[in-house]
């Protein structure tokens, strides 16, 4: 089947998501930015396998996780608005809307997730700096992991149940 363009808005659990995100986002910023004169010069930029720092950069690498998770939540904030532009398999005029809203809140989802993890990682680098643990450690990219392919695998069920 050719793929059709709809024009679908986004499920309100996605809005909500993003909503909820872009304000953890933002308190994330006005922590470091109320904070910014009680940092040191270097902050952690690199960890080792066991969440350890073992690189560090200038205090303005703060904003670098935050940047690129910012990044990759508006190109995926308009590549989850072309549900058409995504790859689907058993696509029919029955069940085309319903792929295309579960494709949308797939990209919803990981967009969100990704840039909660930034915003996370921005803050760890902050408590770090400031002579604190890291707050996951070592478990940090488990966490990202499970969570990112937990979410990817939920919704190949979803589509599948869909079809």
């Amino acid at each position: 089947m050719q793929k059709v363009k709809l024009k679908l808005q986004t499920p309100k659990i996605g809005r909500y998501f993003n909503l909820f995100t872009l304000l953890i986002c933002a308190i994330s910023l006005s922590y470091i930015l109320m904070n910014w004169s009680s940092f040191p010069d270097l902050v952690p930029s690199h960890y080792n396998a066991l969440g350890e720092p073992d690189d560090w950069s200038n205090k303005w690498f703060i904003f670098v996780p935050l940047l690129i998770g910012f990044v990759l939540w508006i190109g995926m904030y308009f590549l989850e608005k072309n549900p058409h532009l995504h790859n689907y398999s058993g696509l029919t005029e029955s069940n085309i809307e319903s792929l295309y809203k579960n494709s949308m809140l797939t990209i919803n989802f990981i967009k969100n997730e990704l840039l909660l993890m930034f915003s996370f990682s921005s803050l760890d680098n902050v408590q770090v700096a400031m002579g604190n643990k890291s707050l996951l450690g070592a478990w940090e990219l488990p966490v990202v992991f499970i969570l990112l392919l937990g979410t990817v695998a939920f919704f190949i069920v979803r589509s599948i149940k869909i079809k």
